[in-house]
């Protein structure tokens, strides 16, 4: 046998083995895929995959080949993925208001290949996920400009669903109209109240008569259906091409960084291990009757070492001047310091809950 034959004869053993390891991964990942459906986690996590190949590649002595062994990493990634996208397809992702809505937009943005499932309004959407109908609901808890979106905030509190993760979706409005509207002839804008709101200088400008609708996607349906020249939407882009409305101004809202907080709901909790940093968490609270119970609660947290970046009070809505508190902070409630903080909220506290543990917010 010459070295080529025998180099072969050596390549087809090692691919050999290699094909069994690849079998045995490929089984983990479709644990991984199990899992994230679950917790209603999107496939993607790019630090993750950025973690795996810095640590992997350091196995590999030869720094020569190593750069080929960082391209193998991220094709193997790449096919895991692309299997997880497969095993997904029956994933259901509920969302508050109609194709092309900013809610539908966020959802198809953090779970691409799951069947999106729309809902009249934020409670039958979260509903859809606590019996079972969907896997997981995409909802906004805050925007940059309007603020916190206190339907869900409330749901949040009385519900039994976790958030498994935080999305931020960049809003940019824009002014829709039928085809061959000029804006000169636009008198009356449709849209969701907060966009409206988010838009008020420009449509003051231009002397526009404010309407409201459920939400920017059902407004630009409403404009593609009436026919009137002189009435426009106020939507994003997605939504004049799904409705075939031409966008007569761009960019139309009054903040540049108009930014709306999703947050990804669903029946299992994504709890971290002791260890693992880069995190933050949703806290709902009521505190007893007692005189500083209040500051008491608030000084526990930042004892333990970790940085509320919200606090807000909401009042109860079955109880006339009570209130309760949601909190969102920076680090591992499941670490030590965790534990022994919610033991000590514990004496201060009458319901208390974690509503989520979750990696910092994303960019979508």
């Amino acid at each position: 046998m010459n070295q080529l034959e025998e180099a072969r004869k050596n390549i087809n053993a090692i691919d050999q083995k290699m094909a069994m390891l690849f079998e045995q991964r490929m089984a983990e990942v479709a644990k991984v895929s199990e899992y994230k459906i679950a917790h209603g986690l999107p496939i993607l996590d790019r630090g993750r995959e950025n973690e795996v190949i810095v640590k992997n590649s350091s196995f590999v002595a030869d720094e020569t080949i190593r750069s080929y062994y960082v391209n193998f990493l991220q094709s193997n990634m790449d096919i895991s993925r692309r299997y997880q996208q497969m095993l997904q397809k029956g994933l259901s992702v509920a969302y508050s208001g109609v194709e092309g809505a900013f809610a539908n937009i966020a959802a198809k943005s953090i779970f691409p290949d799951a069947n999106q499932v729309s809902f009249p309004d934020f409670r039958t959407a979260y509903d859809s996920v606590v019996n079972g109908e969907c896997d997981c609901a995409v909802l906004p808890i805050e925007n940059s400009y309007a603020g916190e979106v206190s339907q869900v905030i409330d749901i949040m509190f009385q519900g039994t669903l976790f958030i498994n993760g935080i999305y931020d979706l960049e809003v940019r409005h824009n002014l829709l109209g039928l085809p061959g509207a000029a804006l000169s002839g636009i008198r009356t804008v449709i849209s969701h109240p907060q966009a409206l709101e988010q838009c008020a200088n420009y449509i003051r400008k231009r002397g526009f008569e404010p309407v409201s609708a459920a939400n920017t996607a059902i407004a630009a349906k409403q404009v593609a259906e009436r026919g009137d020249q002189s009435v426009a939407a106020i939507a994003s882009t997605d939504t004049a091409k799904l409705y075939g409305l031409e966008v007569l101004e761009r960019k139309i809202n009054e903040s540049s960084s108009n930014t709306t907080r999703f947050a990804v709901f669903s029946r299992v909790e994504n709890a971290a291990g002791a260890g693992e940093q880069g995190r933050q968490f949703v806290l709902v609270f009521t505190v007893r009757n007692e005189a500083g119970a209040l500051a008491e609660a608030i000084n526990i947290i930042g004892r333990q070492g970790f940085n509320m970046r919200t606090l807000r009070s909401r009042p109860m809505k079955e109880l006339m001047w009570q209130y309760y508190f949601y909190v969102e902070a920076d680090g591992n409630i499941s670490s030590p310091a965790g534990r022994q903080m919610m033991k000590e909220l514990g004496k201060y506290c009458d319901h208390l809950r974690v509503v989520g543990s979750f990696p910092h917010e994303q960019k979508i």
